[in-house]
């Protein structure tokens, strides 16, 4: 799968990624000798050391992190978790399930959540100034638009009943759709409704299609009588990426830069290890965490390119992500979902992406 998409996304741009990291190593501790023998003025030099640990140990931090209920959001936070990165960290992190990327950025204005995962389509959000990207993660390809019996083309949704989520991936996958075929909202009955009422209006056929994420899109194929996947994120990857992106408020970004760090440098850790063909593992973990039996979760591995954090952070010093960043940028303003052009920089916070991984 990395491969293969990384083969697609080649026309929109170069990745040069490289291995960027490095590993610290504790003093060992000394016991001093009784100081009635002839080894007591050695010990006594040696003393520093013992305390070199503990000079190095990181203030306790606890974070309100949030996510959305599938692999994709949870992938590498949760392998962090599970494999004891962020308490190796010093890090408590207290995960608060959402439904989507726009709720998470309303819940981190009103104080509630320190950091949180979003989507493609949340990051309008962060270009129009109300959040800021601290740490790439996935090059997507989970979302899609799907229609119902007797209809098999994007043309087909023509003054059709199709429901989707405003501010989110299905809002943005949907826009591109109809764009490719010469169309807009206008020319569609936009229904707009969370995700789990996607899926059960779909499933119903309250609806004649949707635009919607994974795991919901694979359970609406599955589960929908005569549904087909009328395109995805790679069906665009000619014009636009999409990304999974960690993020935080503007101002806590600013008075809490070494929390947003700390935290980075361990994620970088977990995002290593299961991207590194880890699938079974991770989906065990996320699938405990979001209360889904395994295999629902496993199947959405496929889901996505899933970085390490040597290639986000090699990515960020050769300027590849933030060339993703602003193909994305440019695909939302071609598309009316944003008005704004700001650079990259001011909203996506390259420097930690780097230093993370040094």
């Amino acid at each position: 799968m990395r491969k293969a998409l990384s083969v697609v996304l080649a026309s929109a741009m170069v990745l040069s990624l490289a291995a960027c990291g490095s590993k610290t190593s504790e003093a060992p501790a000394t016991t001093a000798a009784p100081a009635e023998t002839t080894t007591a003025a050695p010990a006594e030099t040696k003393a520093p050391e013992t305390e070199a640990p503990t000079e190095a140990m990181e203030e306790p931090l606890t974070l309100n992190v949030a996510y959305m209920p599938n692999y994709g959001s949870l992938w590498s936070v949760m392998s962090t978790i599970d494999k004891g990165y962020f308490e190796d960290a010093g890090i408590t992190v207290n995960l608060v399930e959402f439904a989507d990327g726009p709720t998470i950025i309303a819940a981190m204005e009103s104080g509630s959540i320190d950091l949180g995962f979003i989507g493609q389509g949340a990051h309008k959000l962060c270009i129009n100034g109300q959040a800021k990207i601290f740490a790439l993660t996935q090059i997507s390809n989970g979302d899609a638009v799907i229609g119902g019996p007797g209809i098999t083309k994007v043309e087909d949704l023509k003054g059709k009943k199709v429901a989707y989520s405003s501010g989110s991936s299905s809002e943005d996958i949907l826009l591109n759709a109809l764009t490719s075929a010469n169309m807009t909202m206008d020319d569609i009955t936009a229904v707009d409704m969370d995700a789990s009422g996607i899926v059960t209006a779909m499933i119903s056929g309250g609806v004649d299609a949707c635009a919607t994420w994974s795991p919901n899109s694979l359970k609406i194929l599955e589960e929908a009588k005569d549904s087909t996947k009328l395109c995805d994120n790679l069906t665009f990857s000619d014009k636009t990426v999409s990304l999974g992106s960690w993020i935080c408020m503007s101002k806590y970004a600013e008075e809490h830069r070494d929390n947003v760090l700390r935290f980075t440098k361990a994620l970088y850790k977990g995002m290593d290890y299961a991207a590194d063909d880890h699938f079974d593992e991770t989906s065990k973990a996320v699938a405990a965490q979001v209360a889904q039996d395994y295999d629902t979760v496993y199947a959405q591995r496929g889901d996505a390119d899933w970085l390490t954090g040597k290639e986000v952070c090699e990515g960020a010093k050769d300027g590849t992500v933030e060339k993703y960043y602003e193909i994305q940028k440019q695909n939302f303003i071609a598309n009316g979902a944003v008005t704004v052009d700001p650079p990259v920089s001011d909203y996506v916070m390259l420097d930690i992406m780097v230093e993370a991984g040094e």
